[in-house]
């Protein structure tokens, strides 16, 4: 399994920055690597969701799908989120967000694992460095969509 840990500081507010994050529907709009994500519940909090993903790996040419439990903490700035099913065999992880006064840091830590029949501990070196940089052109478009208003 592979842990993958990213970090951006972002130049906007910690209230712009989590309710962006948190509005996970909104990424394909913005993130070339996600194809759709759909809500399939929200409490009416609005801090549980379960979410429907489809991301694509291009030097592949292939599509992952998988369907995740999101927990948002209003208080603490946090997401954790979890796999309830799909490609991967493990998935979940947290968000972090903290309040650089007038800035914001954005942590971000996966925990990944995507079992392939037949395939070599090549192929899942690759998967694992595929998501690193899925996970750092996520929190890179986010701060730019931040930061451009």
């Amino acid at each position: 399994m592979a842990v993958v840990n990213s970090s951006v500081e972002i130049n906007g507010p910690i209230e712009s920055v989590y309710e962006l994050a948190k509005n996970v529907e909104s990424f394909p709009e913005f993130m070339p690597d996600v194809k759709s994500v759909k809500i399939l519940e929200r409490s009416e909090d609005g801090n549980r969701t379960i979410s429907e993903w489809v991301g694509t790996v291009k030097e592949f040419k292939m599509n992952i799908k998988w369907t995740e439990q999101d927990i948002w903490d209003e208080e603490a700035r946090s997401c954790t989120f979890s796999l309830i099913k799909g490609d991967y065999s493990k998935y979940g992880g947290k968000w972090q967000f903290v309040d650089l006064g007038g800035k914001t840091r954005f942590d971000s830590e996966i925990e990944v694992e995507y079992n392939v029949p037949m395939i070599g501990a090549l192929i899942k070196g690759l998967i694992a460095k595929k998501m690193k940089e899925n996970v750092d052109n996520m929190l890179a478009a986010i701060k730019k969509k931040v930061e451009e208003g």
